[in-house]
This record gives C-alpha cells, structure tokens and sequence, in this order.
C-alpha cells in the first residue's frame, strides 16, 4: 500500500526567494487572476495563466518565479529547476537568493549531494537548513544529529523534524511533534490532520486514521492524498471494492489541479484490484513509488514466478520491518523452488532479524516471522510454539493453517494436523503435491488407509502420484497396514519392475496373511493378495501361495476360482 512518494518533502515549499505577491489594488473580474490560482492552490491554473503570458510577451523574472513555484507544486521539479537556474544565469545577485530553491529541487529530484553542495552555498536562512536536514537524513546519521540542532521551535522547522520522524518508522514521535502543532495552530494548519492520520495509519489504527482524516476532508473534499489515504483505510478494515470506490468517485470529480496524484492513484487501484493490471502500471513507477517494487515483487510472488520475485527485490534494502519480511519471503520461494539451501539459509536470517527485533517480536508478523525461521531450520517444536501464540488470528486462513497441520504433522500430532488440513478451502493448496502428501499421511497414521488411497486414485498418472504411492507403500507397511502397502506395492511394481518394489509387495502380502490368521483382516482379503501375488513372475510366488492355500483349505476359505 502506498502513501507517499520516495522522495518527501523538505519542510516548507520552495516559494519565489522574498517574493510575495501583492494584494494592493487586487479587483474583482470575470477571469482568475494569479493571486486566485495560488491562493487557491490550482497550481495547473497558474502555469496556464504564466504560460500564456509568457506567449504575449509579458514575461518577467517575478512571473518567471511564480511559474517555477507553481512547477514546484505540481512536482514537476526537473521544469522548476530549470527556470530557477535560467534566472540565476541571468541575474547574479538573484542567483543567490535562489540557490535554496535550486537545492530544494535537486533534493526532490533525488540529487542529494547536489542538493548539499548548492545549499552550503546559499544564504544562511531557515529553509536552508532545512534542506540540509533533509539531506543528512538521507546519508548520515551522525550529521542528522548534528543539522537537528540548528532548527528552531518555529512550524516549518518542526515539520521537517516530524517528516525525518515519519521516514525513519518513528510515527508515535511524529504524532507528538504534529499534536503539538494542533494544539498552537490548529486552525491555521488543518492539513496536519493529513499527517497525524498518515502516521496512525503506518500505526495500523486504521479507524482512529479516519477519524482524524475526517476533520480535513470535511473542508477539503476533493484532497488527492487525504482522499487516497481515506480509500486505504477502507481496504485495510473493508475490502478492496470500498477503498476503489473512494477512489473513482476522486478521479471523476477531481479538477485538473490533482493530476500529480494520478501514478499514485492507478498503484493503489492496482492494489485494491488484487493485482489486476499489474505488469502495465507497476513496473513504470518503480523508482518513482517506493511500494510499487514491493507490490510487483508481492504480484510475482502470487503468480509463483520465483525468480523474477527474486531478480527485483534481491539488490534493494529494506528499511521496514514489511521489506525485510518480503525479502524473506522471495529468497524463501527461490531457494524452495530451487532446493538452494544458500538462498534458503539468506531468508532464515531476514526472518530471524524482524523476529527478533524488540521493536516485533511481540507482534503478530514477528512471531511469524520467527515460525518461519525455525520452520526452515525444520526445529517444528519451536514453530508450534509461535503459530500457537496467534492462531486465535488466523482461523481461517488456508495457508496459515496449511503450515500448522505441517508442523503438527512433523511433530507426531497427526490427528490435529489433520483437522488443519481439512479446514483448508483453497483449491489451489488442496491440488498441492505436498499438501496431498502430508494428508495421506496423517490419514494412515490416524488409521484411515482408504482415504489415503482414495486420494491417489483421484490423481492422474504422473510422478507426483508415483510419489503419493510410495508414501502410501512404506508408510501403511511401517504401521502394520498391509492391505493397503500391498495394493500400493502392487501397482508400484507394474509402473517399475523393481526388487526392492517385489520386496515390499511380499512382505505386505505375508503381513496382511498373518492379520487374517490373527482375525484382524476379514478373510476375504486372502483371495485379492493372491491375485497380486500371481501377477509377479518370481519362483518365490509359488511357494507362499501354497502355504496360503494349504491354510485356506483347512480353515474352509474359498479361493478356488483363481486361476
């Protein structure tokens, strides 16, 4: 899900460098003036009303800075950049004043040590250290530090060391520094709701964010981003159908003056969507939107295209506990699908370190996460001891319940493991070869043999059920279930005419033999192991159905209809 874009914003906007505009002799008229396009923040109208002055020839440096200002704010920051360095060529002493807007556009255009340099070069004034705020947070910690100590307790100021809050995962410290701000300026800076909302929602208080978000949409009902954040919430507490629907009731109201949104709009619907759409909007905005790389590495996932999951994700860092799980969870897949125990000892270790970390490891992701790092280390004891700790959670969730019938099952508890496995509805993971494997086994060790054969004989011919028969074979024969190892052994020696195949057969067969004299196998059973006996060609066969038939006809029982 995605909120913002990578590159946030650096405190105040850069307006014209000691400009303002001037209110004196402003008249009502038919047309909006500049002053009505800024004030009301249509940021396209500006640049139209600017654009077409400036083909009447009635162009100024001041109506050049309001152009680059309104640029600015439709972030467009590469078209403000080059207005603002056009103006400095021409007029040095300008120029200089300039040097804090040319460093704030460098810094959203992601050109950090440019924007450093430009900076240190400017005029010493709040908005450039502000910048150089910024710009520490995105390199060095010990010189964030540092710029910390040069802010005032003035309301740009204390915007940017919340967004430095917000960037680093810290929203609670964010959430105080913008309560404060309410409390002094509550009416004059509404849009900090918007903000205070943002951070309950990386909280996950997902209806105390729309709480908050409601004070500002009451009065700006056509917000983009407090729109979109509203549409989020829906998703996380409703489904994907609401939260598109705030969305598309945005798009065909909303005025030309939001088109900055528009990218982030069509990632999110691609979201709310399930992943429809996925490979033409995503891959353009990753660079752009931070989500849009992990929400396209989640898509691959979905799709099981392992590698391309891989290949995206591998040479990025996580930040967030959430990136640092998905990371696990690519080289998991991979090194699963591959049977690449290098890539599957890497996704140990991104699990164990969210896992493990005091900020998780009470949480329900981080005892996840640790279930997971101890279910690829195969110690099953210890994934129970997690998966336990948030099932009430997960009740009815296919593939958590998936992986605790698994654990249960590697543990011995069969009987529970099997209640799991059938609470699974997906049939996508009811189709799995080792989801049907680990039932038929939980089915013979729970005295069900049959079931587990009547799941092989739902199966086509492939060497997935080749494998199911061999489970089935060794496993009824090291329970002491002989009928049902012998007819597996049976069909198993047809498909490869093997010794150790001919082996089990017979000892399956003298096993089930000997749970007839025991009265422990009906004796009708004794006419079908003889069949499976007489279809193997081996001078063995003979002898054991002699003894077979020499019981039989002492004891009265009919086999005299085989050939």
């Amino acid at each position: 899900m995605n909120m913002s874009r990578v590159k946030p914003v650096g405190g105040a906007a850069a307006a014209p460098a000691e400009r303002k505009i001037s209110k004196a002799g402003k008249k009502k008229a038919k047309a909006p003036s500049l002053v009505d396009f800024i004030e009301g923040r249509d940021f396209t109208g500006a640049v139209t009303l600017l654009e077409f002055e400036k083909s009447m020839n009635k162009r100024s440096a001041e109506s050049d800075l309001w152009l680059a200002y309104s640029y600015f704010h439709l972030t467009e920051y590469r078209k403000a950049l080059d207005i603002y360095l056009r103006l400095s060529q021409a007029d040095a002493e300008l120029g200089q004043r300039l040097l804090s807007n040319v460093a704030a556009c460098q810094f959203f255009l992601g050109n950090y040590t440019e924007a450093q340099d430009t900076a240190l070069s400017a005029p010493d004034t709040a908005l450039k250290h502000r910048i150089l705020f910024h710009v520490a947070g995105k390199k060095n910690e010990d010189e964030t530090r540092e710029r910390h100590q040069q802010l005032a307790d003035i309301v740009e100021d204390q915007l940017s060391l919340a967004a430095i809050h917000y960037l680093r995962g810290h929203h609670q410290e964010a959430i105080d520094v913008y309560k404060r701000l309410l409390m002094q300026k509550g009416r004059d800076f509404l849009a900090i709701h918007v903000y205070v909302a943002l951070c309950y929602y990386k909280l996950d208080y997902y209806d105390v964010s729309g709480q908050v978000l409601n004070s500002y949409l009451q009065v700006h009902r056509d917000s983009a981003i407090a729109t979109n954040l509203k549409a989020c919430g829906y998703y996380r507490l409703c489904h994907g159908k609401a939260a598109e629907a705030e969305i598309k009731a945005l798009q065909e109201t909303s005025s030309p003056s939001f088109k900055f949104a528009k990218d982030l709009l069509e990632h999110n619907l691609v979201v709310f969507r399930g992943g429809q759409g996925a490979l033409q909007v995503l891959p353009p905005l990753v660079g752009t939107i931070p989500e849009a790389r992990l929400n396209l590495v989640i898509y691959y996932l979905k799709q099981e295209d392992f590698q391309s999951a891989y290949d995206l994700i591998k040479d990025s860092e996580p930040s967030t506990p959430s990136e640092y799980v998905l990371k696990g969870v690519a080289h998991a897949a991979l090194g699963q699908d591959l049977g690449s125990r290098d890539i599957l000892r890497v996704a140990q270790q991104y699990f164990q370190l969210v896992g493990g970390s005091a900020s998780e490891c009470d949480t329900i992701p981080g005892r996840q996460c640790m279930a997971s790092c101890y279910f690829l280390m195969k110690q099953f004891s210890d994934v129970l001891v997690y998966l336990t700790s948030v099932k009430t959670y997960f009740y009815n969730d296919d593939s958590f319940n998936f992986n605790f019938g698994q654990a249960k099952a590697s543990v011995g508890q069969f009987k529970e493991a099997e209640e799991y496995f059938l609470s699974v509805q997906s049939e996508k993971i009811k189709a799995d070869h080792i989801y049907v494997t680990w039932l038929a086994r939980c089915y013979i060790m729970n005295q069900k043999p049959s079931f587990a054969w009547d799941l092989y004989m739902k199966m086509e011919t492939s060497s997935e059920s080749f494998s199911l028969l061999l489970h089935i074979a060794n496993d009824c024969y090291k329970t002491g279930q002989f009928y049902y190892s012998a007819k597996a052994f049976d069909v198993l020696e047809k498909i490869d005419n093997s010794p150790e195949h001919w082996e089990g057969k017979r000892g399956a067969c003298i096993g089930v033999f000997q749970m007839i004299i025991a009265n422990r196998e009906t004796r009708d059973t004794l006419k079908e192991i003889i069949r499976m006996l007489r279809q193997t060609v081996n001078p063995q066969v003979d002898y054991i159905i002699r003894i077979m038939a020499r019981w039989a006809k002492a004891n009265v029982v009919p086999i005299d209809d085989l050939e």
